[in-house]
């Protein structure tokens, strides 16, 4: 019995051994990729269920008797998937990326299966918050592992990976949504539900993988925990969030709006006082605003959000709205902006990896994605053809491919190896409260604008053919419709939903030269990103090397041999001295 459980902790021990890296803190080129394919399938997970509920949503209120209340279940998912993406980027410093990425992973799980077993909407958006939780430190902490693992010189191209997944899983979420949405059972089971329980299999065994292969070495240090700080921050985020996902339907100056500003604005100042009285230990250090490419990266990130996901967010209106698709053909007809994501990423990460420089990426993609807005803007039309739109999707795609891992491995490039998680989480988490934010300001100006570009198609239409006036009038009835709710004009014969679709297309291209301009900011912020040398050490062997240069520090003022203070710092690093940690350059603000 003895030699049993012997032999077991031996072949675990072996397996630990030939997951972790070796004494100069390497990773071979298998192992990474191992590590990869567990990180992806979990990160695909969190992508997909940002948009796979939108398109099932109505089905999902339907059986649950809760239309009024759906709203909520893509709110309590945003809220806490934001909310908790700074934590998870703090605490993996502290404590290490390995249990926290088991953790978000694991909880992911778990409200997937909860969220498929809901028999009310408030139970649903419960899950969904659980679900949340879990999401925020998918992503951010992915790409937080990939820089303990790969060196800056070569980690674009891996990021690539990511970029492409996160890109395929976005558009693929309408599709998979409207499919299972669309059956009525599944085994027995409403087909709706299986949007959920399609994660428990798939995440199972990421956790699998990543338990297995993911062994990071991590030198603990003293700290403070920083629970004030996460409190402002919750207080801070959760009305702001809310009144970004209802103000449109509260009104933006009503009262339970500036009630939400009035709690937000609070929490902002109790955070900064919070993060100033922390110091190091703060959940994101004010020091870190004084590296330029971490500020810079961060500003561009809130503008570039704002744009992207503004504009990401109009073209699936526009093709179920003006061309009748469904959320699944919407969703399919995409497929060349995931083509110019994937293709945008993977060459600029091979790039990078050849030249050492990123700078010009994000540069050149804001550009892209101008043009490609200005582009849609003056094509987008009532009868413009779904093939006249896909060189326009490509470019954007393009676009977004070279804008947004250059700008994170910046930041990593940029920051003590000891800050990467709460660098990588606080970009990660500034582009999502731009994204939730340019989603919110472009869909409210979009129907402000709707009712006013309605009415002048349809006083165009009734003056080329008074014949139409009486039956448009009998379509709008007593007034204008809700107009968020776009459905009727799907109801209509052709010759009355006309004036409805050029109102509508018009609405669109107005909001898409908005977007074009929110970028263009990005292109100006972004200008002033530095551009440094990029690192040939991984994190961890960065951090090995910061551990060994502080042991022989000490070890020169006590008198002490170096060995020895090299042990009591915990260091495995090689004595060779390392690179400066600090790189020219990087000005202070």
């Amino acid at each position: 019995m003895t030699s049993t459980r012997s032999s077991a902790a031996e072949r675990r021990s072996a397996r630990a051994a030939a997951a972790a890296p070796g004494a100069d803190g390497a990773f071979t080129h298998r192992q990474i990729l191992t590590v990869i394919a567990g990180l992806m399938t979990a990160m695909f997970l969190a992508a997909l269920d940002q948009t796979v509920v939108s398109t099932a949503i109505r089905t999902i209120a339907d059986d649950l008797q809760g239309f009024d209340l759906q709203a909520w279940a893509t709110t309590a998912f945003l809220i806490t998937s934001t909310i908790s993406t700074p934590l998870y980027g703090k605490l993996s410093d502290i404590y290490g990326r390995r249990p926290f990425y088991l953790f978000a992973i694991a909880i992911f799980v778990v409200g997937s299966a909860l969220c498929g077993i809901a028999t009310s909407m408030y139970e649903l958006a419960i899950w969904r918050a659980v679900q949340g939780i879990g999401a925020g430190g998918l992503m951010s902490l992915a790409l937080a592992i990939i820089g303990d693992l790969v060196p800056p010189r070569e980690r674009a191209k891996y990021q690539g990976y990511f970029m492409a997944v996160w890109g395929t899983s976005s558009v693929l979420g309408p599709v998979v949504g409207g499919f299972l949405a669309g059956q009525q059972t599944i085994l027995g089971v409403d087909g709706w539900r299986w949007i959920f329980w399609i994660n428990v299999p798939l995440g199972v065994v990421a956790l699998a993988v990543v338990m297995r292969v993911l062994h990071l070495p991590h030198q603990r240090r003293e700290h403070r925990i920083d629970w004030p700080g996460a409190l402002a921050l919750i207080t801070a985020l959760v009305p702001l969030l809310i009144v970004a996902e209802q103000g449109r339907t509260w009104g933006w100056m009503s009262s339970e709006a500036l009630t939400c500003y009035a709690i937000g604005v609070a929490g902002i100042v109790g955070f900064v006082l919070a993060e100033r009285a922390y110091g190091d230990d703060a959940l994101l250090p004010l020091r870190l605003f004084g590296n330029r490419s971490f500020t810079v990266a961060g500003m561009g990130s809130v503008v570039m959000g704002a744009g992207m996901f503004g504009g990401l967010l109009l073209l699936p209106l526009y093709l179920q709205i003006v061309h009748g698709s469904s959320p699944t053909e919407a969703g399919l007809q995409m497929l060349p902006l995931v083509a110019g994501i994937m293709t945008g990423a993977m060459s600029a990460g091979v790039a990078i990896g050849r030249t050492g420089r990123y700078k010009a990426f994000p540069l050149v993609g804001t550009v892209l994605m101008v043009i490609a807005m200005v582009s849609l803007s003056m094509v987008v039309d009532a009868d413009a053809s779904v093939w006249s739109l896909a060189p326009f999707m490509v470019l954007m795609g393009l676009g977004l491919g070279f804008n947004m891992q250059p700008v994170i491995l910046a930041v990593q490039n940029a920051v003590s190896p000891r800050e990467m998680g709460v660098a990588t989480s606080s970009v990660t988490f500034f582009r999502q409260m731009g994204g939730t934010i340019g989603t919110a300001a472009f869909l409210s100006i979009l129907f402000t604008r709707l009712p006013s570009d309605i009415d002048a198609a349809v006083t165009d239409a009734v003056r080329a053919e008074p014949a139409l006036g009486p039956q448009l009038q009998q379509a709008l009835g007593a007034g204008t419709p809700d107009l968020s709710d776009t459905s009727f004009i799907q109801q209509l014969p052709e010759a009355l939903a006309l004036p409805f679709k050029v109102g509508f297309s018009q609405s669109i291209d107005a909001v898409l030269l908005l977007g074009a301009g929110v970028v263009a900011l990005g292109f100006l912020v972004l200008w002033f990103l530095p551009e440094l040398p990029l690192r040939t050490e991984s994190g961890i062997q960065a951090a090995q090397a910061e551990a060994a240069a502080e042991a022989r520090a000490a070890a020169g003022e006590s008198g002490e041999p170096a060995a020895q203070a090299m042990q009591a710092a915990g260091a495995a690093a090689p004595t060779s001295t390392p690179p400066p940690v600090g790189r020219p350059g990087d000005a202070k603000l």
